[in-house]
């Protein structure tokens, strides 16, 4: 059980450090959007590669943080609801959402977005427009590459939860169950 843990804090490194990355792209959205800004009200210039910039960035920002997101708990839950279960509870639920849900919908993501981004680079796939972006498949790979993220974190908080349930007291209380747990002051 202590490996399962071991590398289920490996897997929540990774999408912790591409998260953080992926984050500092509101550093560049923020310029982009004040230089297309600028350049529209003051000078009258409109920038089409400007504004496509803006929304790559955008969908680069949310894919990469997704998974890092997710391992926060920064994610829709229904609060109501899971505030009042228990943490045994909890991973249940975890584990079963996981398995069931979560892991096959980005398994179908990763399948059809790789062929995706493939049919995007074969056909030299650009903007629409003809001041636009080329190189479409860039951003598009940006969407497998923000689900294997979030699959990462999900194997990460199915195997906390697997640890949870049927590891000693010990290796429970250094999973991330029993450390939310204690930050709502729960037994």
């Amino acid at each position: 059980m202590r490996a399962l843990l071991s590398f289920a804090r490996q897997l929540e490194r990774l999408s912790t450090l591409m998260g953080r990355i992926g984050a500092w792209a509101i550093v560049l959205l923020m310029l982009v959007i004040i230089t297309d800004v600028t350049l529209r009200r003051w000078f009258v210039i409109g920038s089409t590669k400007l504004q496509e910039l803006e929304w790559h960035l955008h969908g680069a920002l949310f894919l990469l943080c997704l998974g890092w997101a997710y391992s926060r708990n920064a994610h829709v839950r229904i609060e109501l609801v899971s505030e009042r279960l228990s943490a045994r509870t909890r991973a249940w639920i975890e584990l079963l959402g996981c398995t069931v849900f979560l892991l096959p919908y980005v398994a179908a993501i990763l399948i059809f977005g790789a062929d995706y981004v493939s049919y995007s680079l074969t056909y030299n796939e650009a903007s629409a427009s003809p001041t636009g972006l080329p190189d479409r498949w860039i951003i598009k790979a940006f969407i497998p590459l923000g689900f294997a993220l979030l699959g990462i974190t999900a194997i990460s908080r199915l195997l906390n939860a697997i640890v949870f349930l049927f590891g000693t007291d010990a290796e429970a209380q250094e999973t991330s169950f029993s450390r939310s747990h204690a930050a709502t002051g729960e037994s």
